[in-house]
């Protein structure tokens, strides 16, 4: 019996550069679902919905954040879900705002913190979203970014 592959949601991690070096954007939830822990932004694509498309909603609703640079970092959440033996698979984007960007949270967080990557890696609930915010500080912070990657200045023209 093969296992299935579910991908029907998405995750941004937002960042933001600072004098003193790039800092994430971490929400502490306050809804049923990990209740009290701090993750960065995800949820679900909507019916008719590209997973961009859905990363840029999720940043508005949670964030209030309309103005950012969005990238495809090419790299995923995954876990496996016992329930409904699946595999879930969401593709993880990344967001640059500006470092003086407001964040105006929504009813499914409490709180919110700008952190190092270190600080970050720290606090991030779920086993996996470590080693996502490793891959993204290498390959978008410690790194020249490739053109290749950025997706709202190429969807926009």
């Amino acid at each position: 019996m093969n296992i299935a592959i579910t991908s029907s949601g998405i995750s941004v991690v937002l960042i933001r550069k600072r004098e003193h070096g790039s800092e994430v954007l971490l929400l502490k939830r306050s809804t049923s679902v990990l209740n009290g822990e701090w993750c960065y932004i995800g949820g679900g694509i909507e019916e008719g919905e590209k997973a961009w498309e859905a990363a840029l909603r999720e940043v508005e609703e949670e964030t209030g954040v309309t103005a950012l640079d969005l990238y495809v970092s090419n790299t995923f959440d995954q876990f496996y879900r016992p329930h409904q033996n699946d595999i879930y698979l969401a593709p993880v984007f990344v967001g640059f705002v500006k470092e003086d960007q407001q964040i105006e949270l929504n009813h499914e967080h409490s709180d919110y913190r700008w952190l190092s990557f270190t600080e970050a890696k720290k606090r991030v609930c779920l086993p996996g979203n470590d080693a996502v915010l490793s891959f993204i500080e290498k390959h978008f912070i410690n790194k020249t970014l490739i053109p290749f990657y950025v997706l709202l200045p190429r969807l926009r023209t």
